[in-house]
């Protein structure tokens, strides 16, 4: 029977105005539990009249099959562009060959509308059986929701059928569940704090709300045998919260599908400028700003926004990861045995069971030292703290604010809390609590706080538990760069002062200055003066806050140029807060984002570290001059004999630099390169390492070389993420560029290395256009908005080097950003003796240490290359 045009015509006219009227709605009140509502009853209503054009015009007919409404349309949650989850319930398989045709015409005129529909059809036997293939299946029941159809039928499938899988495949569904729950999570590395979070599937999404839900019908279901009238299993205070994140969330997730016109979940940079500049999901939000003396609301920053989004998100994240551990049936097998051995912890005060601590005798919490203590022992055995724990602990913490601790009495627990293996996990949960702002109130300005740069991927509180737990971390740590700070670590004399320091080193963020350092300083001066530390460790703690960036900022200068470290050695001043400063710089660009400290960087901080000890200790001199040159190359001509005046000619004029920073065999291979340049005049050596691929280059030295060399690793779609400039008298270079293959074209074609090296041949002996590469490199690659502005600083420094003058420039990254640059230098007479590249989410931070004619640049030429360099770079 072919569809009535008539009511294909008003269905569509029905959809399309009332998908109008819901948008229309949506932006002016941002509400997202409307819309909702409203999508769901248009489906609802197409629904209806289809089911009664196509399949049975009886009320509640035909007799053995239902439409059952699964998912988001079970949950009454159908977003605007979400799918429609819809069951045809069968009561045998004879009604399903009967019914075929009909229930095809149907769903083709759901898709005709351009309706995802997302059709199942069952047996109600098949229902009731446990599929462990498709466990999820199992989980989309508890949505289920009657449509139209045979309501007896539904109603055996609703009241019997689905309670009777339950009680038998009850434990099952649960462990499936948390084991794609867990998997989930793990796809977002187990963590709110995304740069980009994901609204539905992420860490503290709508997912997560479901999974909460779904746990707990399971377990009354299981209970009872019935479907309860209720379903609740949170403590008021916290389905509060709950009930609060669920609307946000909601309203969020409507406002990126009207924005994109589509099922798009991802919050992206973009999206929240424009979801704080409408404030997306504020209303009624306690974590809101606000509204002014006239009743307007005040404007939200999208950093101002994106703390609000993160306090919902935590919120159900901690509610959804408690009730995985709680619930027997969906924790870990493996992790439950080592929870189970962890009871023998238990102890006079608290009892310890699966991991989770409870007290024991809950009148002590009118102590405040004993509420302290409950969190020193989960720091040091890495336990969390039952529901109803949590619970007894909220409500002590009115009295206890009455008369928090202060001086010795917080700081000797804190002490021992901070030193522990698990510190950062106890530090959490004292955070959650509100226990950490109530003996801090400076604490508060950073919870949930976003510093948008594109660099940091967590909030200003996470950073501040993540670097913490970096340290703590290093002792069971495996690799060869963390098994040296460990080391360092147990060498500090009090580190209990540098956890401290780290605790309050970015409190400042929470405050409206330019100057955070500044800030920190000032309120760690207020914090120090509560716990009464003495003289002498206030200092400690108030000079690793204030100098905590010092070293990062050395990075970015040449490292083994005496002057970069006399400068820095002048800062840290003694050898035990060079130390402690080191550690510190570790822990703190690890908590920036997982790439945040590359290899190279940690090997660097390590080498400053040395450079800088070696300096205090009074024997960098003795190292870095003519005595370790003369050790060197007495080694180099012990390992090749035979190589006799070549060697000394080879590094006659190359700085010292060079051979700090080449082991000797490689300076031999160098030698080897340069011997064959008669033969070709464009040595090349290519190698994989481990996080990047390393090409050195050996020719003669000549006009925009480095600029070239940059230009072609451009074309070819490649990162340079550091790189290294040598000449020597003769007019010899050895220029070695770092970089990552970001489209795999090495990785994944063998035979391409061999065309990647000719290429570089042709450029250098210009039989190969590079203009032409570039040209076609940057056309293919399309150009983006940049998530961060950054404006483009050029600075000159000639007090850091005695032979060299820096330039530092900081730019928009882009691609071919490093060959513009150098390009400038060589059209500017300007010879690169050291480059050292960075990159900071969106900010390249580029140094440079430049020659001209073999001396510093003059006054008049710095002022020439800086217009030109702002020429360039100018968007």
């Amino acid at each position: 029977m072919p569809a009535n045009p008539s009511l294909v015509a008003q269905l569509r006219e029905l959809s399309a105005k009332e998908s109008a009227r819901i948008q229309e709605q949506f932006v002016s009140s941002g509400t997202g539990w409307a819309a909702l509502m409203g999508r769901t009853a248009l489906i609802e209503c197409i629904v209806e009249r289809l089911w009664k054009e196509f399949v049975s015009a009886e009320p509640d007919g035909p007799v053995d099959i239902a439409a059952v409404a699964l998912g988001g349309f079970g949950r009454r949650w159908l977003f605007p562009y979400s799918d429609i989850d819809i069951l045809f319930l069968h009561a045998e398989s004879g009604t399903e060959a009967r019914l075929k045709e009909p229930i095809r015409r149907f769903s083709q005129e759901l898709w005709d509308l351009r309706l995802k529909l997302s059709p199942a059809t069952r047996t109600l036997a098949e229902c009731a059986q446990f599929d462990t293939v498709n466990a999820e299946f199992a989980t989309s029941l508890l949505d289920c929701r009657y449509l139209a159809g045979d309501r007896q039928l539904f109603a055996r499938f609703h009241d019997d059928a689905i309670p009777k899988l339950i009680a038998r495949a009850g434990d099952q569904i649960v462990k499936r569940l948390a084991e794609l729950t867990r998997a989930r999570h793990s796809k977002f590395g187990s963590t709110v704090f995304h740069l980009e979070p994901h609204i539905k599937d992420g860490p503290g999404g709508l997912r997560d709300h479901n999974v909460v839900s779904w746990l707990s019908l399971l377990a009354a279901i299981e209970k009872y045998h019935v479907w309860p009238v209720e379903n609740a299993v949170l403590r008021a205070t916290i389905q509060q919260q709950f009930d609060a994140a669920l609307h946000s969330l909601m309203s969020i997730r409507c406002f990126l599908h009207f924005r994109h016109n589509r099922d798009d979940n991802t919050l992206t940079w973009e999206s929240q400028d424009a979801a704080a500049a409408n404030r997306i999901g504020v209303a009624n939000s306690s974590l809101a700003p606000q509204q002014s003396i006239d009743g307007r609301s005040e404007p939200l920053t999208a950093s101002d926004w994106m703390r609000l989004y993160f306090g919902h998100a935590r919120t159900v994240h901690h509610v959804c990861i408690q009730l995985l551990e709680e619930i027997p049936a969906a924790r870990l097998s493996l992790h439950h045995q080592f929870q189970q051995l962890r009871s023998r912890l238990s102890n006079a005060e608290f009892s310890v069971e699966d991991g989770m601590l409870s007290l024991r005798h809950p009148a002590a919490l009118n102590d405040p030292e004993f509420i302290l203590r409950a969190f020193r022992f989960l720091a040091r055995h890495g336990l969390t703290l039952s529901s109803h724990t949590e619970l007894q602990i909220e409500r002590a913490l009115p009295s206890f604010a009455v008369t928090p601790p202060r001086g010795a009495e917080l700081w000797n627990p804190l002490q021992e809390i901070l030193t522990a293996p698990h510190a950062s996990d106890a530090l959490r949960s004292m955070h959650s609590l509100g226990l950490l702002t109530l003996l801090f109130p400076e604490f508060t300005g950073i919870d949930a706080l976003v510093v948008r740069d594109y660099c940091h991927r967590f909030t200003v509180d996470e950073h501040t538990f993540v670097s913490i737990d970096n340290l703590h971390a290093l002792r069971q740590s495996q690799s060869k760069w963390d098994q040296r700070y460990a080391e360092l670590l147990e060498e500090v004399e009090q580190p209990d002062l540098l956890y401290l320091a780290l605790l309050f080193h970015d409190v400042g963020k929470g405050v409206k200055s330019s100057d955070h350092v500044r800030a920190s300083i000032d309120i760690g001066q207020s914090v120090l003066a509560g716990l009464d530390l003495d003289a002498p460790d206030r200092e400690t703690v108030l000079f690793l806050i204030g100098r905590h960036l010092e070293m990062s900022a050395a990075l970015r200068r040449d490292i083994f140029e005496l002057e970069t470290v006399r400068a820095f050695a002048e800062k840290v001043e003694t050898p035990e807060r060079l130390k402690m400063l080191c550690l510190l710089t570790y822990a703190d660009i690890k908590a920036v984002n997982p790439d945040a400290l590359t290899p190279w960087k940690a090997e660097n901080i390590w080498q400053l570290y040395i450079a800088t000890s070696n300096y205090l200790n009074r024997s960098l001199d003795q190292r870095l001059h003519v005595e370790a040159h003369d050790e060197v190359m007495a080694h180099l001509g012990t390992l090749a004999p035979s190589v006799g005046s070549r060697l000394d000619v080879f590094l006659e004029g190359l700085p010292r630099r060079y051979l700090l920073t080449h082991p000797a065999a490689e300076v031999l291979a160098h030698l080897e390169m340069a011997a064959r340049l008669d033969k070709d005049p464009v040595q090349i050596s290519l190698r994989r390492g481990r996080h990047w691929y390393e090409l050195t280059l050996v020719t003669r030295d000549r006009a925009f070389l480095f600029a070239t060399m940059a230009g072609v690793l451009t074309a070819w779609g490649m990162n340079i993420v550091k790189a290294a400039a040598f000449s020597n008298q003769a007019g010899i270079v050895v220029d070695t560029f770092y970089f990552t293959d970001r489209f795999r074209t090495l990785e994944l074609n063998l035979p391409e290395w061999e065309r990647f090296r000719s290429s570089i041949r042709g450029v250098l002996t210009e039989e190969v256009d590079l203009d032409r590469m570039l040209r076609d490199r940057l056309h293919s690659e399309k150009r983006r908005r940049p998530k961060v502005e950054v404006e483009t600083r050029v600075k000159f420094d000639d007090t850091c080097s005695a032979q060299s003058t820096l330039v530092e420039v900081i730019a928009q990254d882009q691609p071919g950003l490093l060959h513009r640059i150098s390009s400038i230098f060589s059209r500017e007479a300007c010879n690169i003796e050291i480059a050292i590249i960075e990159t900071e989410g969106e900010t390249a931070i580029d140094v440079f240490y430049l020659t001209s004619s073999g001396a510093k640049l003059s006054t008049n030429h710095q002022t020439s290359l800086h217009s030109a360099l702002l020429a360039e770079l100018a968007p």
